[in-house]
């Protein structure tokens, strides 16, 4: 996997490639770790990730209730239709915040 960060003012894009797995979702973990205090806003963007596991998932969620509670955004752009499935069938789609 690989995470490429884009940051505007108080928001930041993560660009995630690859998998998103119980090898990698670590790595995504602490990346948007490392981000809390320091953004308002987060946009995950998909385009290029290819798989997404129990563990990645985890990842996502606990993401989205870190910025609930801050009252700040997170939004999950160009989501493939594999990965959309994946949401689909979990009820991720009622939980994230997908364009």
């Amino acid at each position: 996997m690989n995470i490429t960060e884009k940051n505007e003012g108080s928001s930041s894009i993560l660009v995630v490639e690859g998998r998103l797995d119980t090898t990698t979702a670590p790595a995504l973990e602490a990346k948007i770790k490392s981000l809390e205090g320091a953004v308002k806003s987060l946009i995950l963007d998909l385009a290029s990730l290819e798989y997404v596991s129990s563990a990645g998932l985890r990842v996502l969620l606990g993401a989205q209730k870190y910025f609930n509670s801050i009252k700040g955004s997170m939004v999950i752009r160009n989501v493939n239709k594999d990965i959309m499935e994946v949401l689909e069938l979990t009820g991720f789609v009622d939980i994230l915040t997908i364009e």
